[in-house]
């Protein structure tokens, strides 16, 4: 309840049979360091933070994988980064390690109507030998089109997805206290540089 809280009351949290929670988790590191009385020089380096939540990512989007294989749905919650002090005073986590997403797991209602989000097109994700935008104006108008029927079918507030761009990236309370990550890092005991 009190996850669901911190991701902005976001129900699903609590109706889910299973809620997990995928970890950055550099304290390990840290304890072989102080066992081997060695120090890690890279570990406050942004690209070993990196690496911790890239493998909690790789690891999530595989047990999704598996979960979708066995008739499960999932969804995904980055809103764990909303409070991460208080996500890690909640689950117990030492310093040096960070929730960096929830992912909810259950057998979907077979009443309720089910649709995959639309996608990009790929010549707007994918590209050969160069990076290319020349079709994106274009590719864009027609998917704000697609997520605008979609939204209007499934009762979203953001109609098309430049809309939802704007909504996440034009102002900062976007955020939702994200804003303040790096100096919530540092307070969990890591050194990003």
């Amino acid at each position: 309840k009190e996850l669901a809280r911190i991701a902005g009351n976001q129900k699903h949290i609590e109706q889910c049979p299973t809620f997990l929670l995928w970890v950055a988790d550099m304290a390990r590191n840290q304890r072989i360091s102080d066992a081997e009385k060695m120090t890690f020089e890279t570990m406050p380096w942004l690209e070993t933070f990196m690496v911790g939540a890239i493998d909690a990512a790789l690891a999530a989007q595989n047990a999704v994988v598996a979960a979708e294989s066995m008739g499960l749905g999932t969804v995904y919650i980055g809103a764990m980064r909303n409070d991460p002090q208080r996500v890690a005073r909640l689950v117990g986590l030492p310093k040096q390690a960070v929730v960096v997403f929830g992912l909810c797991v259950g057998y979907p209602d077979p009443a309720a109507k089910a649709e995959v989000k639309p996608r990009l097109p790929q010549s707007s994700v994918l590209h050969h030998g160069r990076y290319g935008a020349t079709g994106e104006a274009a590719d864009r108008a027609a998917y704000d089109k697609e997520m605008a029927a979609f939204s209007s079918r499934n009762e979203m507030q953001a109609t098309t997805w430049t809309q939802r761009v704007k909504n996440r990236l034009g102002p900062i309370a976007s955020m939702n206290g994200r804003e303040r990550l790096r100096g919530i890092l540092a307070a969990m005991g890591f050194e990003v540089r």
